[in-house]
């Protein structure tokens, strides 16, 4: 089928259009410059021939949602959303390369390149769905590439949401990419799902194929694919450079079955990260938020993208709920006492006027202090409740030795459960393991290298152990 010519470039205030840079089935990519600040950017135009009330307000949801979740490292920037003159929605957002979905195809990433790739989009759909968030199109054309060589996560939900896409998608479905479950219309899409799709870019990008793609002159139609993908017989990749344990990690994430799968991205993202240690490779840190003002709920988007039930993000609420009724008992409390106080501080000076003042002045005394003492206790109770409601155990002492490779850091297993991790924080970041020890490079002389341990359970991080440092010889 020929491809369609590129719409017109609309004229945008304060934007020099260049080039055409690409053209989807329901959008343009145009090259823009930017006048202030001046910078090239890409500008993304929906055809007119799509645009309607519906199409609209699915449009504003994606600005929203991306411009929300944009302040993730792996995530798109998006910098401005309008309408331009001519009615055409449109989006300015960080110029990057799609040389990703390209490359696979065309040559042989290296395993450590494939699972950087994947802990740090891994770490951008984590964070997606904690807010509530589902991205229902993860694919290696999704998968961006910075000037700076960093992977970024793009199109949360819209190109699936109007049916519009690539030639081998079905009903606004990635076929080769997208779990069992949601091609047989069983759902619209869950958290096991979207395992279901990371696995399966992981493992295009290391196989040069979709999971279920055949080569050499063989059938390869939508049809063709979701018969092979609801048989669930993967084959290996093909690779002898890629461990076994991989193998095992992907084959998990492309069960048939969704429970069979890793229960949250977080969970599969952990597992690439032991097979970087395993191939020698430096850790990629995981790059999730876990305070409550980096995880702002996105307001009035579509129900399409959202997540129901997502276990960490229904935590939060509920945590919150809790806090909110502790406070509010907090206050009843004081306000009780103070009330109490007063009556006191009115029967005193019935019964004794003479003493009046005096005694005035101490009950008042005492009344402050109660209240500052129920304040502190109160206060002390929420961070108390807040500090072990989750029960993460906490490790204690980390060592340090130096070995023949550098120095290693181990500590006591303090009680880890099944899906438990350790973040290990050193000055360069944080990764995450299973393993009791961390191995650093030796420092040089006079440099300091710290580590500091803490468990992570159910998307909750416990208290850190103190910190253990260790300074290099001098020459």
């Amino acid at each position: 089928m020929a491809r369609r010519l590129p719409s017109r470039p609309p004229v945008l205030p304060g934007f020099s259009y260049v080039h055409v840079l690409g053209s989807g089935g329901f959008a343009d990519v145009f090259l823009y410059e930017q006048n202030m600040p001046r910078r090239q950017v890409a500008v993304k135009v929906l055809l007119s021939e799509v645009v309607n009330d519906q199409v609209r307000q699915m449009f504003q949801a994606e600005a929203n949602l991306m411009a929300q979740l944009s302040g993730h490292p792996s995530i798109l920037t998006v910098f401005q959303a309008s309408v331009s003159a001519d009615g055409r929605p449109y989006l300015v957002m960080e110029l990057c390369s799609a040389s990703l979905s390209e490359r696979y195809r065309r040559e042989r990433i290296p395993v450590a390149d494939v699972l950087r790739i994947g802990v740090k989009i891994g770490s951008a759909v984590e964070t997606a769905h904690r807010q509530g968030v589902l991205h229902r199109d993860i694919k290696p054309s999704n998968i961006l590439m910075t000037a700076y060589g960093h992977p970024v996560l793009s199109d949360f939900g819209i190109a699936s949401s109007l049916g519009e896409g690539e030639p081998d998608e079905v009903v606004g479905l990635s076929v080769p990419w997208s779990a069992p479950e949601v091609l047989l219309d069983e759902t619209a899409g869950t958290v096991e799902s979207e395992v279901y799709s990371l696995g399966a870019t992981v493992y295009s990008l290391l196989a040069g194929r979709s999971p279920y793609e055949l080569l050499g002159g063989e059938k390869n139609t939508a049809s063709d694919l979701i018969g092979r993908i609801d048989k669930g017989r993967l084959p290996p990749t093909g690779r002898t450079d890629v461990p076994p344990s991989l193998e095992r990690v992907l084959a998990r994430s492309l069960s048939r079955r969704a429970d069979q799968r890793q229960a949250s991205v977080l969970e599969l993202v952990r597992e690439l990260q032991q097979v970087e240690s395993e191939i020698g490779a430096g850790q990629t840190p995981i790059e999730v938020a876990v305070d409550d003002w980096a995880l702002a709920t996105v307001t009035d988007l579509e129900d399409a993208t959202r997540v129901r039930g997502v276990g960490v993000a229904s935590s939060t609420r509920r945590r919150r709920r809790r806090r909110r009724v502790t406070e509010a008992q907090a206050s009843a409390v004081q306000a009780s006492a103070a009330s109490q106080s007063r009556a006191v501080l009115r029967g005193t000076a019935t019964r004794d006027r003479p003493r009046r003042r005096g005694v005035t002045a101490l009950v008042w005394a005492l009344v402050a202090a109660s209240v500052v003492v129920l304040a502190l206790g109160a206060t002390a109770t929420l961070v108390l409740v807040r500090a072990t409601s989750t029960e993460i155990p906490r490790v204690t002492a980390v060592d340090a030795s130096t070995t023949g490779d550098g120095v290693r850091f181990s500590w006591a297993d303090p009680g880890l459960r099944p899906g438990d991790a350790y973040v290990i924080a050193t000055g360069d970041g944080t990764s995450q393991q299973t393993s009791t020890s961390y191995l650093v490079d030796a420092p040089d002389g006079g440099e300091r290298v710290c580590v500091a341990v803490s468990v992570a359970r159910a998307g909750s991080t416990g208290l850190p152990s103190t910190e253990k440092c260790v300074t290099g010889e001098g020459p």
